[in-house]
């Protein structure tokens, strides 16, 4: 299958700390990504967290690998599921009130029907693409 990448990004009115600790609460992630419905944690250790998240309105299993480099990034590993790839969430200033929240996804549909290229990225655009 074909990897697909969507690349988004948004300047918001924040200081960077305060959009680090909300992009960084991932036990909220459904919050912000409308595609998860549900977030068990399985271990953290440090910086990682592994997680199984329910996903789409299928609502498939997908286990997840999270690694936390605070205050600069928030990458995740889609290991297992309907989609399989990573996606990086990336912090940088822009000014004292202002910062740039860059989400890169690159992944492989796995285990779902296929899907247009098209199709796909504006399902992920709207669903799993930072929200509020």
């Amino acid at each position: 299958m074909k990897t697909i990448s969507i690349n988004a990004s948004q300047v918001v009115t924040a200081p960077l700390d305060k959009v680090w600790d909300i992009i960084s609460d991932v036990d909220n992630d459904s919050k912000y990504y409308k595609g998860i419905n549900d977030i068990k944690n399985i271990s953290k250790d440090g910086n990682k967290i592994e997680r199984e998240v329910t996903v789409g309105f299928l609502k498939h299993k997908a286990r997840q690998t999270i690694i936390l480099n605070p205050k600069k990034s928030v990458e995740i590993r889609m290991t297992k599921g309907p989609i399989l790839g990573t996606r990086v969430t990336t912090l940088s200033q822009v000014d004292d009130g202002n910062a740039r929240i860059d989400v890169s996804w690159n992944f492989t549909p796995s285990g779902v029907p296929a899907l247009k290229d098209s199709i796909n990225r504006s399902v992920i655009s709207q669903n799993f693409v930072l929200q509020g």
